[in-house]
C-alpha cells in the first residue's frame, strides 16, 4: 500500500521521459505511416526552434543546464526519423513522390526546383557548413571551455572559502556557490561530450543520403521497372527532401549549442549583449566613411552602397549624443599616482603551487603543506638564530596541475613535482628490491626515487626505500632552498631586531656599536656572510662584542667577518660533532696551501684569486677525499689557514653541498682533530707547476 501511495504522490511528468524514449524505439522498428511522419517531422522542427531560442534568451550557459540532455534526445529523435523515413522511401518510392509524406516532398521539390545536380550540390553545402564550420567549431570551443572550466576549478573554491573565512559570505550562500562551482565543471564537461553527438549526427545525414539514393535506384529499376529516368526523378527528390528535413532541425541545433558555449557570462540575454556591444559611435563612423569611399570605385553599384553608406552614418549620429551624455556622467576622477604595491612584491620567500596541490593547503583536508612549512621555518630559525619570515602560499593556474616553484627574494630557485595522492620512495640507500612506479629524482637532494602508490608503502619501506608523503616532500626542497639562501632572508630590519633582542640583556654592549663603532649596514653585512656559510648567528653577545673589539682594525665586511668567526669557533664545531668526538678534518698539504695563499696575496679582496686550472685540480681533489666521509653521512670540515679559509669555500660551494671550511684558529684548543684526508703532494703530484 505504501508503494501504491508513493506512485500516486509521483509527479506524473517523470513517465514522459520513459514514454519518449520508446517511441524512438519504436520509430526504428515499427513502419510508421507516411501521415505520422508528416506529423513527427514538423514537431522535431518545432523542437529545434524553441531549443535555439531557449539559447539565444540565456544570460550565461548554465541557464540552460539541460542543454546536454536536450540534445541527445533531440539527435536521437531525429535519428529515428531518418531510419523510418528511409523505410519509407525505399518501399513506397516508387509509387510517387508523395509516398513518404508532404513535409519531405516539399522540402526536396523547394531544394531541386528542378533541377537534382543543383539540389544535391546545394545539400552538399549545408551539410558543410554544419559539419565543418558549426559543428567543428562548436565542438573545439566546448573542449577548451571544459579544460578551463576544470583547470580554474580549484582556485574557485578557494576564493569562495576566502571569503567565507572573511565573513563576506554566510555558509548557505558559500554552499550555493560551492553548487554553482560544481554545476558550471560539469556543464561544460557535458558539452564536450554532446558536441560529439552532433557531429555525428551530421556524418550520419550524408550516410543516410547515399542509402536513400542508391537503395532507391536500385530497388526502382531492378524491383519497380522504372526506368532509370523516373527512379532518379522520384528518389532523388525523396532522397534529398528527406536529408533536408533532418538537417534544418540538425543546423538549428548546431547554432544553439555553438550559442551556448560560445557565450560570456553577463546580465544581458545575447540579444541584449550584442545590441549594447554594437551601441558604439566610434564602431559606425569609419563603417560609413569606408563605404562612402567604396562607392566611388568604377563599377561598383553606388546608389546600393551610399544607401548603406547612409544608413551607418546615420546609425553613428543617433548613437553619438547618448554615449557622450553617458562618458560625462560616468567618468571617474583622473589619477596620475602609481602605487608602490602595484609593482613590488614584498614576499621574501614564496611558494607558487599548481591547482593539483590546492587539497595540500586546503584546511578543511588538515592542510598538510602549511603544517609543513611552519615547522621547516621553526625549526631553522633556531638553527640560525634568526626568525625568518613567513612563506607565501599561492595557487597559480599558469604552472602544471601538480607543479610547484619555490622564489626567494623573487628569484626562482626551485621547482618540481608533487602528486598528493601519492608517496615518494627515496633510494637514500641500497635497496632490496624495486618497487614499481614512477622514477624521479629526489627534488630537495637529486637521490633517485620513485613516485608509488600510497598502499606500497609498507613495502617500500622494508625494501630500504625512504618513504615520504608529497608534503614532506615540498617541504623538505622549501627547507633545503631556505637554508641555502638564508643570507638573502637577512636584511637591516631583522639585524635591528636582533640589537633590540639583547638590549633589553645587555643594553650597554648593543649601543655601544651601533652607530658608534660602525653603521648598521656593515653589522647586517657580517651577519649575511656569517649566515651564508651556515654559522648559526644565536650568539648576539658573542658576535657584537668580536665587532667592537676588531671595529678599529677594519671598515670592510669580509675582514670583520673572518675576524669574528675565531669567537664562534666552538659553536661551528659543535655542529660538526658530539661533545667527546673528534672533529672529521681533510687538511692541505703545506706546499700546496703556499701556493694557495700566494694566488690570495697576489690578488687581495679577489673572491677568485686561484688559477683555473689549480682551482678546478684543488676542487675534485678535495672532491675525492670527501666522498667516502659524505657515502657515510659524516659531518666533516676543510681546515687550512685564515687567509686561504673564505676564498677556498668560494671555490667548493659549487663542488659540495654545503661545505664547511675553517681555519686553523676556529677549532678550539680543547677539541680533537681527526684528519682523515690531506690533499696535495702525492694526492695532486702537478700541483706544484701549476
Amino acid at each position: 500500500m505504501a508503494g501504491v501511495a508513493l506512485l500516486r504522490r509521483a509527479d506524473p511528468r517523470a513517465a514522459l521521459l520513459p514514454a519518449a524514449i520508446l517511441m524512438l524505439v519504436l520509430l526504428m522498428v515499427v513502419p510508421v505511416p507516411a501521415v505520422l511522419l508528416d506529423g513527427f517531422f514538423i514537431l522535431n522542427i518545432a523542437i529545434s526552434l524553441v531549443v535555439l531560442m531557449v539559447a539565444i534568451n540565456t544570460q550565461k550557459p548554465l541557464d540552460f543546464s539541460a542543454f546536454p540532455t536536450v540534445l541527445l534526445f533531440a539527435t536521437l529523435l531525429r535519428l529515428s526519423l531518418n531510419v523510418a523515413s528511409t523505410r519509407v522511401v525505399l518501399v513506397h518510392g516508387h509509387e510517387g513522390t508523395a509516398a513518404a509524406g508532404h513535409v519531405i516532398e516539399a522540402f526536396g521539390a523547394f531544394l531541386v526546383g528542378g533541377d537534382y545536380v543543383v539540389g544535391i550540390f546545394v545539400f552538399a553545402v549545408l551539410m558543410i557548413i554544419n559539419l565543418v564550420v558549426i559543428t567543428k567549431g562548436a565542438g573545439r570551443v566546448s573542449e577548451v571551455a571544459a579544460r578551463f572550466t576544470l583547470d580554474a576549478l580549484p582556485g574557485k573554491q578557494m576564493a569562495i572559502d576566502a571569503d567565507l573565512n572573511a565573513g563576506l559570505l554566510t555558509a548557505d550562500e558559500a554552499r550555493k556557490r560551492r553548487l554553482e562551482v560544481t554545476t558550471e565543471a560539469d556543464f561544460h564537461g557535458s558539452m564536450d561530450g554532446a558536441s560529439k553527438f552532433v557531429k555525428g549526427d551530421a556524418v550520419a545525414g550524408v550516410l543516410i543520403l547515399a542509402i536513400n539514393i542508391i537503395g532507391g535506384l536500385i530497388l526502382g529499376t531492378v524491383q519497380h521497372g522504372l526506368g532509370i529516368g523516373e527512379a532518379a526523378r522520384v528518389y532523388l527528390l525523396l532522397a534529398i527532401g528527406d536529408g533536408l528535413v533532418a538537417q534544418v532541425p540538425a543546423l538549428l541545433l548546431s547554432i544553439a549549442a555553438a550559442m551556448v558555449v560560445t557565450r560570456v557570462g553577463s546580465e544581458l540575454d545575447l540579444a541584449g549583449q550584442v545590441t549594447s556591444q554594437f551601441a558604439q559611435s566610434a564602431s559606425w563612423a569609419p563603417v560609413a566613411v569606408i563605404l562612402a569611399l567604396l562607392a566611388a570605385l568604377p563599377g561598383m553599384p553606388h546608389l546600393v552602397i551610399l544607401a548603406a553608406a547612409a544608413g551607418a552614418g546615420w546609425i553613428a549620429w543617433k548613437l553619438r549624443k547618448p554615449a557622450a551624455a553617458a562618458a560625462v556622467a560616468e567618468a571617474p576622477a583622473p589619477s596620475a599616482t602609481i602605487e608602490w604595491s602595484e609593482v613590488s612584491d614584498v614576499a621574501p620567500a614564496s611558494l607558487d603551487i599548481g591547482f593539483g596541490l590546492v587539497p595540500l593547503v586546503d584546511e578543511a583536508r588538515g592542510a598538510l603543506l602549511m603544517a609543513r612549512i611552519t615547522g621547516v621555518r621553526r625549526q631553522l630559525s633556531k638553527q640560525l638564530g634568526f626568525v625568518l619570515p613567513p612563506v607565501r602560499v599561492r595557487d597559480d593556474l599558469a604552472l602544471a596541475p601538480f607543479a610547484y616553484r619555490i622564489a626567494i627574494a623573487g628569484v626562482t630557485l626551485g621547482e618540481d613535482l608533487a602528486f598528493p595522492d601519492d608517496a615518494l620512495a627515496i633510494e637514500a640507500g641500497p635497496v632490496e628490491a624495486e618497487i614499481p612506479g614512477r622514477p624521479v629524482r629526489d627534488p630537495a637532494f637529486g637521490l633517485p626515487a620513485r613516485w608509488i602508490d600510497p598502499a606500497e608503502s609498507d613495502l617500500a619501506t622494508a625494501a630500504g626505500y625512504t618513504v615520504v608523503d608529497a608534503a614532506s616532500v615540498i617541504g623538505t626542497h622549501l627547507n633545503h632552498l631556505l637554508s641555502s639562501h638564508a643570507h638573502r632572508l637577512i636584511g637591516q630590519d631583522e639585524v635591528q631586531a636582533m640589537l633590540d633582542t639583547l638590549a633589553d640583556s645587555a643594553p650597554a654592549l648593543a649601543a655601544g656599536l651601533v652607530p658608534k663603532l660602525m653603521p648598521l649596514a656593515t653589522v647586517t653585512a657580517v651577519i649575511q656572510r656569517l649566515v651564508e656559510e651556515a654559522v648559526p648567528v644565536r650568539d648576539t653577545r658573542t658576535i657584537i662584542a668580536a665587532l667592537i673589539a676588531h671595529a678599529a682594525r677594519s671598515p670592510d665586511p669580509a675582514e670583520l667577518t673572518e675576524l669574528v668567526r675565531p669567537a664562534l669557533g666552538a659553536a661551528i664545531v659543535q655542529t660538526l660533532a658530539g661533545l667527546r668526538e673528534a672533529v672529521a678534518a681533510i687538511a692541505i698539504d703545506p706546499a700546496l696551501e703556499n701556493l694557495l695563499s700566494g694566488a690570495v696575496r697576489a690578488a687581495p679582496g679577489s673572491p677568485w684569486p686561484f688559477d683555473p686550472e689549480l682551482g678546478q685540480r684543488v676542487g675534485e681533489a678535495i672532491g675525492a677525499a670527501a666522498e667516502a666521509l659524505m657515502a657515510d653521512n659524516r659531518r666533516f670540515a676543510i681546515v687550512t689557514t685564515p687567509i686561504v679559509r673564505r676564498p677556498l669555500w668560494a671555490l667548493l660551494r659549487v663542488r659540495l653541498p654545503q661545505p664547511v671550511v675553517l681555519s686553523f684558529t676556529e677549532i678550539p684548543d680543547d677539541r680533537t682533530v681527526d684528519v682523515v684526508a690531506v690533499v696535495g703532494g702525492a694526492a695532486v703530484p702537478d700541483m706544484q707547476g701549476a
